[in-house]
């Protein structure tokens, strides 16, 4: 009767570490002891009188549950890497929870912990190697002139697809084929943001009169369509004899142009 009560005793414990680390978005390793103690709703004192005095108890019970407790680099960083680096490499089907454990060196359950399944990883690798991150951090602070917002928003994809691993293309590869795809999910989670940062951007110009009063998907489509398949289908063109293509910054500046024409008042 005394073992089973310690045996639930630590995993009332485990169940509380495991917590504190999702709240935290950290590994178990890397939650003091304190915020543990709090989860499970004891002093820190008891916490370590059950541990017999050693976190290491604790952490053994964690690996016993199936999840690494972590010390390194914490499960979220190296899963994100390891998954971009699957899906550049091989495609967005070798992106699977086993390769990502394997190649990230943790365990299955962990990964489900972190994510919540596939889709929560690709949803993550989106939003460290897309444009949004960088789109928001421009609509914090963006430039008066329209035609200098212009110019960084296509810096900001341009920065994106080219970031390693070169990740982006392969979800645009799948977004394109397969619509309903995992792709497609992870986009459509970040649209809200990626509409409210280009909203941010764009709508001050179109109440001053500079911008025609276009629907703003329009408005986002003129911008990026062009940008996007240039940048997709370069790689095969470049080779091509006779081809041309500018230099990407040359490019840029062209689209650019562009863009402005086909959205400002004529003067």
């Amino acid at each position: 009767m005394f073992h089973v009560q310690e045996h639930e005793q630590m995993q009332d414990l485990v169940t509380a570490a495991l917590a504190a680390a999702r709240e935290r978005d950290r590994d178990v390793a890397d939650v003091p002891l304190t915020a543990i103690a709090a989860a499970a709703g004891v002093s820190r004192s008891t916490l370590l009188r059950r541990l017999g005095g050693s976190r290491g108890a604790l952490d053994e019970a964690v690996r016993r549950a199936g999840i690494d407790p972590g010390g390194r680099r914490p499960v979220r960083e190296r899963a994100i890497e390891a998954a971009a680096q699957l899906a550049a490499e091989r495609g967005l089907g070798a992106m699977t929870l086993d390769a990502v454990a394997e190649r990230a060196a943790c365990s299955l359950p962990s990964l489900h912990t972190v994510f919540d399944g596939r889709d929560g990883l690709l949803g993550a690798v989106y939003e460290r190697y897309g444009p949004l991150p960088d789109l928001e951090a421009l609509a914090t602070d963006p430039p008066e002139r329209l035609e200098d917002t212009v110019q960084a928003l296509y810096r900001a994809v341009i920065t994106a697809f080219d970031r390693e691993p070169r990740v982006l293309p392969t979800i645009f590869a799948d977004l394109f084929s397969r619509p309903d795809g995992p792709a497609a999910r992870a986009m459509r989670a970040y649209l809200p943001r990626l509409y409210d940062s280009l909203a941010r951007l764009l709508l001050p110009h179109v109440e001053s009169g500079r911008i025609r009063p276009l629907p703003l998907p329009i408005l986002v489509q003129l911008l990026l369509g062009p940008l996007v398949t240039h940048t997709l289908l370069r790689p095969v063109l470049e080779p091509v004899r006779g081809a041309d293509l500018p230099p990407v910054n040359e490019a840029c500046e062209l689209f650019a142009e562009a863009y402005l024409r086909a959205v400002t008042w004529r003067e």
